[in-house]
């Protein structure tokens, strides 16, 4: 009878595979031991396995590429690094090296921007394309670095009162784009998104505040889907629209030269989700192609903005399991070592799912649990599976170790639990550990944060 935890595994999925392998009853990431980091780190433990964001970062350029020789398409292809999915230094290192351009959020971004170049990891001419509302603080950074030499800041109006607010006490040459405030899907709270400018308001607004402005020159439309980027007619009606406003505005802007599709490249969140990436590129490339070719307009050049595909499947949260409830006479409940609300948010905020593996003890049946977390608070829990309502893991056994891992968690959960600062009951955030790989390919790990000590707690909370 094949009731084991591996047995369960193959059964599901397809396992072993390129990412995850069992190598006796213990779990290997990236041919990486995992049970080696817990005995050398202990849990709760964030890990961040840096080569995978170089690999997911060149086969999205690889397929954009790709997809443009097959059509003949004139304009290049520029990768972007949404900052906001993690602004961790060793995380923008890493994505940096791989000639990839940045996107911006808020004022504190453009002073990571400078810092990079003080540090000579980026040049003046990376392009910085700067979305969001735009505050007083972040106006000022977006004229600094302009002042500075940074010529290929791309200021995106998100409204049609920014232009006004960048060009005060400015005397700067700048290009700016602006957001097409795009429809959302029919099962949102709202019609329209609230971020960007209505497509009836664009050419009017150029023709106003643009057209003859000496100071600014418009570079760029952008465009950006909430729910991502998805094989349904929903994604390509809303495509077609930005591309045919950028036809019709190309006529009467020739400096208009870029199109930005923003992000949504999705992150595996079960170890059998299908997407096919490759199709995704082609179709977006061939539809903006064949459009540009039907009104006469050069192919413009293509901007993404990925974040979650970049760094999240890089990331990985392990726990223990510390105690074992059974609270009536269905309900086993594992109670981790630490809480989801404060290190995986997501996971109670939006119900987002993560790729979930038992560490070790693979060779043991075994068993439907939820799991819990160590906060008093009723949300703290996790028991169910995007691919089944249910949580399965080797059955616990009396003086044996069990861990647990949440893969592919490396997008926006730092930032969103307050990395460094007050976590909910006081539980204290975990070691975060990064682990890379020599030039001889062997792997290796630093220690970037210690787990968070009850003094630096207590000297933010003012005693």
């Amino acid at each position: 009878m094949k009731n084991k935890y591996i047995d369960l595994q193959q059964q599901s999925f397809e396992f072993p595979n390129e990412e995850f392998n069992v190598i006796e009853n213990e779990l290997h990431w990236f041919d990486v031991p995992i049970m080696d980091i817990i005995k050398q780190y202990g849990t709760p433990l964030r890990i961040t396995y840096l080569p995978k964001i170089a690999q997911n970062i060149q086969r999205a350029r690889r397929m954009f590429n790709v997809a443009m020789a097959k059509v003949d398409y004139t304009g290049d292809y520029h990768y972007c690094y949404c900052t906001k999915s993690s602004h961790f230094s060793f995380i923008m290192e890493e994505v940096l090296k791989h000639d990839v351009h940045i996107e911006t959020s808020s004022a504190f971004d453009i002073n990571i921007i400078e810092t990079l170049f003080e540090q000579g990891t980026i040049t003046k001419d990376i392009f910085v394309v700067c979305n969001g509302f735009k505050r007083p603080q972040y106006v000022e950074n977006i004229q600094n670095i302009i002042s500075k030499g940074f010529h290929n800041v791309i200021p995106i109006l998100d409204n049609k009162f920014e232009l006004d607010l960048l060009m005060n006490d400015f005397k700067e040459k700048f290009k700016v784009g602006i957001r097409i405030a795009s429809e959302e899907e029919p099962k949102f709270d709202f019609y329209t998104s609230r971020l960007g400018v209505r497509y009836n308001d664009i050419i009017p607004y150029y023709i106003d505040k643009i057209a003859n402005n000496p100071q600014v020159e418009l570079k760029m439309l952008h465009f950006f889907i909430n729910t991502g980027i998805k094989d349904t007619a929903y994604y390509w009606n809303e495509l077609n629209k930005a591309v045919n406003l950028y036809c019709e505005l190309k006529k009467i802007c020739p400096e208009l030269d870029s199109l930005n599709i923003g992000g949504g490249f999705p992150i595996q969140s079960h170890l059998d989700m299908m997407y096919d990436y490759e199709y995704m590129a082609e179709e977006i490339v061939a539809q903006i192609k064949n459009i540009c070719s039907q009104n006469g307009v050069p192919d413009p050049h293509i901007f993404t903005e990925f974040g979650s595909y970049t760094v999240g499947e890089s990331g990985a949260m392990l726990y223990s399991i510390v105690n074992q409830k059974k609270q009536n006479d269905r309900e086993l409940w594992n109670m981790i070592d630490s809480s989801f609300m404060t290190t995986l948010p997501d996971t109670w905020a939006i119900n987002q799912r993560y790729v979930f593996l038992a560490i070790n003890n693979w060779d043991s049946e075994y068993e439907r649990v939820n799991l819990g977390g160590l906060t008093c608070d009723s949300e703290d829990f996790y028991n169910a599976e995007v691919h089944s309502n249910a949580v399965f893991l080797p059955k616990m056994q009396e003086g044996r170790e069990q861990y647990i891992g949440f893969f592919h968690m490396g997008a926006y959960q730092e930032s969103l639990s307050g990395f460094g600062g007050i976590q909910h009951c006081l539980i204290p955030g975990p070691k975060l550990v990064i682990i890379d790989r020599d030039e001889d390919g062997e792997y290796f790990t630093k220690l970037f944060a210690k787990e968070q000590s009850y003094k630096s707690m207590l000297k933010i909370l003012g005693y």
